[in-house]
């Protein structure tokens, strides 16, 4: 019986193997005997390690790791997925999970942080772009899978979590112990900066993003916006249609925004400004660094190939495939991950593997970077402290609640001003941009 099942199996395998290398490239005489030779390696490791391994094992068992290996062979993206892992990978796409707020990718064989997501727990800690995770817990991540490093760092908000973090310039490992935390769907935040310069960061490409920074454009607008700074710095990327309409904004109709290209017909794929920009007249610089990647260097990419605005910072990650989620099996409980394409820009330029070179290339050491996350993590409590106290003076009868702020809650909203010199430079360029036109303007007059 388990003989006859082993061959059913090789059989099956044989079956699907050769319609893949007939299908995928072709029927050439020697690539099929080659294929029959692989199968048949196959199935007689399959059926000596059934009769002799010292310990029974299952053949849906073996199947199964035999899968595992064969995606092990490609990029880091691609992935078999059970049941469990399928169904997490749909809740990932809520938008809202408990974790820590990393975007993670494996790199040089190592795990590896492709950013921290604003106002999470990982960006109040100082967790940064390119740090590699040595450790979760106790358990090292050298033979975990992407996918099963990210499982072990999500768990219940509230939850405790340790992690081990190699950071390029210090000798000993960093170690930080985070508490688990719902992920914030916001991905738009604004203000004007000063001499009529708006500024707008996007945290993420969510569903919702397009119209988050709609909303931000029209109400500097409103503000006396004169030129924009779009700040995509830490931005880990997120949903490509979302990606295709942020640049619609600044990009004019029918022309091109990105392309895919993979190994079939179907994988290559072109997106187009479908409108014309509602926001054009104004100068834009946009800020980038080796955390923004995947969405934000589309976004970016496009506005360098077109001139339309200028990039400053450092050289971006450089995650630019495309991964499609095919179920498998009759009930589609299972799945597979698989890398079909890879993005580039206008003018051909591959961005996975390489990344977008700005403009004007700024470098900013760590304990700059560090300074300047404690200071938006700290300028946002203060917010939130401050719309908590006025809450209370709206909602609470303030005879019976003293509301006034205590000389040790004011010493601590008090923050250290650290200069941000990327921001400080492209607020410097779009003034010069702007004073060069007013200027030229009035010479005609």
């Amino acid at each position: 019986m388990k003989k006859s099942f082993i061959k059913w199996i090789s059989v099956l395998f044989f079956i699907l193997f050769l319609g893949a290398g007939f299908a995928l490239w072709g029927a050439s005489a020697q690539h099929t005997k080659s294929i029959y030779e692989d199968l048949k390696n196959f199935s007689d490791v399959l059926s000596l390690i059934q009769e002799n391994y010292v310990d029974e094992i299952l053949s849906q068992d073996l199947i199964k790791g035999a899968i595992r290996g064969m995606m092990g062979t490609l990029d880091p993206h691609s992935q078999y997925m059970e049941k469990e892992e399928y169904n997490d990978l749909k809740v990932q796409t809520k938008g809202e999970f408990g974790g820590l707020g990393i975007v993670v990718t494996i790199k040089d064989n190592l795990l590896t942080v492709i950013s921290p997501i604003e106002d999470t727990p990982a960006f109040k800690a100082g967790i940064m772009a390119g740090d590699r995770i040595v450790k979760i817990e106790d358990e090292y991540t050298k033979d975990m899978t992407l996918y099963e490093a990210i499982g072990k760092m999500r768990g219940e908000s509230g939850t405790k979590i340790n992690i081990s973090i190699y950071r390029e310039g210090h000798a000993d490992l960093i170690q930080f112990t985070l508490i688990r935390a719902k992920i914030p769907m916001v991905s738009v935040k604004y203000h004007m900066v000063k001499d009529n310069v708006g500024y707008i960061k996007i945290s993420e490409f969510k569903s919702k993003t397009g119209e988050e920074l709609e909303k931000a454009l029209k109400d500097l607008e409103k503000q006396g916006m004169q030129s924009l700074v779009l700040d995509l710095r830490h931005n880990p990327g997120g949903l490509l249609n979302v990606a295709v309409e942020v640049a619609n904004k600044f990009i004019s109709r029918g022309r091109l925004i990105v392309y895919t290209k993979g190994r079939i017909e179907g994988q290559n794929m072109q997106f187009f400004a479908d409108k014309e920009p509602s926001h054009p007249n104004f100068p834009l610089v946009i800020l980038v660094n080796m955390g923004s990647a995947s969405a934000s260097e589309i976004v970016a990419g496009a506005v360098q190939d077109w001139n339309r605005g200028a990039l400053v910072g450092t050289k971006t990650f450089g995650k630019g495939s495309v991964q499609s989620i095919i179920p498998l099996g009759e009930s589609g409980a299972s799945g597979l991950r698989l890398t079909t394409a890879k993005y580039y820009t206008p003018s051909g330029r591959c961005i996975h593997g390489e990344g977008i070179m700005p403009d004007i290339n700024i470098e900013m050491s760590t304990d700059q970077q560090l300074k300047i996350y404690k200071q938006e993590s700290e300028e946002e409590n203060i917010k939130v402290n401050e719309k908590q106290r006025q809450y209370l003076k709206d909602t609470i009868d303030s005879t019976s609640v003293e509301l006034r702020q205590k000389p040790e809650e004011q010493k601590n909203n008090e923050i250290e001003k650290v200069s941000d010199i990327q921001l400080d430079i492209a607020v410097d360029i779009l003034k010069a941009q702007y004073l060069f036109t007013k200027s030229k303007f009035e010479s005609l007059l």
